[in-house]
């Protein structure tokens, strides 16, 4: 079984960059560091925190960077 509240974790983590008006390297980064944090902790809920952020280039390019991709 897996870890579901890293959703909550990086869900505020992005919302707070992005209403910070950090930039998208600065958000990509970031959350790069974050996901593999998470991943590690036997996050699996992944993709639906994905699916929330697919308009944002960066936070897309974080969870590719983690090997984490939408089909």
């Amino acid at each position: 079984m897996g870890w579901g509240s890293g959703y909550l974790v990086f869900n505020t983590v992005a919302d707070a960059l992005t209403e910070a008006g950090a930039t998208g390297d600065i958000k990509e980064k970031a959350l790069t560091k974050v996901i593999a944090g998470l991943q590690r902790e036997d996050w699996d809920t992944e993709l639906d925190s994905l699916q929330d952020y697919l308009d944002d280039p960066a936070i897309v390019r974080a969870f590719a960077n983690n090997g984490i991709t939408w089909d």
